[in-house]
């Protein structure tokens, strides 16, 4: 029997999920936002389309949207939500709630979504993690910068990628940024600043066991790039490495004591200057920036139509297995470039799976049975586009809300 699927998507991604689905045997229907109407969707992949109107960037008066979802349930039988990006996590929690549809709910949501809540979980649970505070009380802070040195982050607890985030070096910079934040102050936590190569892992669960799990290290951290410019580099690890073996552990335990049941993941971890991994965050979605390109590269494995197979397998009462096709080391390397069509001949090199085609950017995916021809391959193209092509932006400092 056919099966109804709204994805809600508030950022022009997810392409690959909704393709999938159709394929399937799913009917599609997909709520959007205004200001995405012209972008290039999967059309045909879409049975019905609705827009909302955006109060800011990526935020939708929620109102609104359950009255105009009642609608929508007056003619259709909803059988799963799903967010297609970290900012719609919320709003698909929303729904399910309301109308009492099987999913991820408000409270394991906070989970996935709010980094203060997703510390305190985890410091509940066992699991290690940086040393942090929640910024509502003056006396609590004053206790942890005495027992905690500078540097400390500052961050949204809302946000996706490192959107917002700061970093402090003394005690006067994080009072006046608290002061300067007067009531929007209680949607940021604080924590210590802990050295170290960060890593990430991107996972598929399936009834409650992580099915599928690629592990990587950033070259380039998102809040390096954020905060600093310059192109953003990230490679796979071997599933054997010793690096990959610890990932898994924390990873599975992460997932676990979290709550998701099925769904997609992308974590963060930073490995510490003691060896030892520690917990940053964790979202309830497909990794951004075109991780999933370079994990289909290293695996053979497309995470946008797994997940798409596995929410259908769901639906169906059926059960769900991914087959890896490949056992290879992939790379990735995006930057901002100073035309809106860079010139790829000088980075063309055999060991490239792929030329991403982004708007005023160079896109690069490698792929190589040896880990450190990625490494010497992105380290080679990083040199030349640090010298002909690569363009700055201003740092994205937007609020959380």
């Amino acid at each position: 029997m056919k099966k109804t699927i709204v994805c809600i998507a508030s950022y022009f991604k997810g392409n690959d999920f909704l393709i999938a689905c159709k394929e399937l045997g799913n009917q599609v229907i997909f709520i959007t936002s205004e200001s995405l109407r012209e972008e290039k969707w999967a059309w045909s992949a879409i049975d019905e389309i609705y827009y909302m109107p955006e109060v800011e960037t990526f935020v939708w008066n929620m109102e609104h949207f359950v009255k105009g979802f009642s609608f929508l349930m007056k003619t259709h039988n909803v059988d799963a939500v799903v967010a297609l990006d970290d900012f719609d996590v919320e709003k698909a929690a929303m729904i399910r709630e309301v109308f009492r549809i099987p999913g991820m709910g408000q409270t394991t949501y906070r989970y996935f979504r709010d980094k203060l809540a997703m510390r305190q979980k985890a410091a509940e649970s066992g699991i290690s993690i940086p040393q942090f505070t929640p910024v509502f009380n003056d006396g609590v802070i004053c206790d942890f910068i005495k027992q905690v040195p500078a540097p400390w982050v500052f961050k949204p607890r809302a946000e996706a990628s490192a959107i917002g985030i700061k970093k402090i070096y003394n005690e006067q910079e994080l009072w006046d940024l608290l002061n300067s934040l007067g009531e929007e102050r209680i949607n940021f936590l604080m924590e210590s600043f802990k050295p170290g190569d960060v890593f990430h892992v991107d996972s598929l669960v399936y009834e409650d066991d992580v099915v599928f799990s690629a592990y990587s290290r950033y070259l380039a951290t998102p809040l390096k790039i954020s905060h600093e410019g310059g192109v953003f580099r990230t490679v796979t690890l071997g599933k054997s490495s010793d690096d990959a073996l610890k990932l898994d552990q924390i990873n599975k335990q992460v997932l676990s004591s979290f709550g998701i049941r099925n769904g997609a993941t992308h974590s963060e971890y930073i490995k510490g200057e003691d060896g030892h991994f520690y917990f940053l965050e964790t979202s309830s979605r497909i990794g951004g920036a075109h991780i999933p390109d370079m994990i289909e590269a290293a695996t053979g494995v497309n995470v946008w139509k797994e997940w798409a197979k596995l929410e259908t397998a769901i639906l169906s009462g059926e059960q769900y297995t991914v087959e890896e096709t490949k056992n290879l080391y992939a790379g990735l390397l995006i930057s901002l470039a100073k035309k809106e069509k860079p010139d790829t001949q000088p980075f063309e090199r055999p060991e490239v799976n792929k030329f991403l085609e982004i708007k005023s950017h160079i896109g690069i995916v490698y792929q190589s049975d040896k880990a450190e021809v990625i490494i010497n391959k992105i380290n080679e193209a990083t040199e030349i586009i640090t010298k002909d092509l690569l363009s700055i932006m201003p740092p994205k400092t937007k609020p959380s809300s």
